[in-house]
């Protein structure tokens, strides 16, 4: 092996690794907004607000 190929497979598997690493962080940052989604979607909504709908014409 020459140094040449030896240095692009170090590249090629620093690029999957920062890939993997990006890929992990995009995940726990959507699943924590699923969380804070889900927490919101829980609390009460007002009683009578949007049960009414006004039809005029």
């Amino acid at each position: 092996m020459n140094l040449s190929s030896i240095m692009a497979r170090q590249v090629a598997e620093l690029q999957h690794t920062v890939s993997l690493s990006l890929m992990k962080t995009q995940m726990a940052t959507q699943a924590a907004q699923a969380v804070v989604m889900l927490q919101d979607m829980k609390e009460a909504s007002h009683p009578h607000k949007g049960t009414v709908i006004d039809q005029k014409g």
